[in-house]
């Protein structure tokens, strides 16, 4: 496993959660921008948050001023805060290496963790 998702969980509107990305020991994967993504039962994948190697940020429209995407600085672990949650964000959360570098135009995803929104 190259990508390791994790942080998922029941939480009442209004709470929060933290999802973590965190690249495997060991892995010599670099990437341009990782990114989370989600998909809803029945609903197809979409993009919640990217950030790139420089530290730029890019949001759905759904989840801005809600849910801030931040990494460590070498990128081997990238976050989600996510706030002021509502029932429309629960969906599995993936995220997504853009490789670069001998891995670039490869994209590489980590399994998903499940959101709940419920109260």
């Amino acid at each position: 496993v190259q990508l390791q998702a994790s942080g998922g969980g029941l939480v009442q509107p209004g709470g929060s959660l933290r999802l973590s990305c965190t690249v495997s020991a060991g892995s010599r994967l670099t990437f341009l921008t990782m990114g989370w993504y989600r998909q809803a039962s029945g609903k197809s994948r979409e993009l919640v948050a990217v950030i790139s190697n420089g530290g730029s940020t890019n949001y759905a429209d759904s989840v801005k001023h809600r849910f801030t995407i931040s990494s460590d600085n070498a990128m081997n672990t990238v976050y989600l805060q996510m706030d002021s949650l509502k029932p429309e964000d629960t969906a599995a959360y993936y995220c997504k290496g853009e490789g670069s570098g001998h891995y670039y135009g490869l994209d590489f995803w980590g399994q998903g963790t499940e959101v709940t929104v419920s109260s």
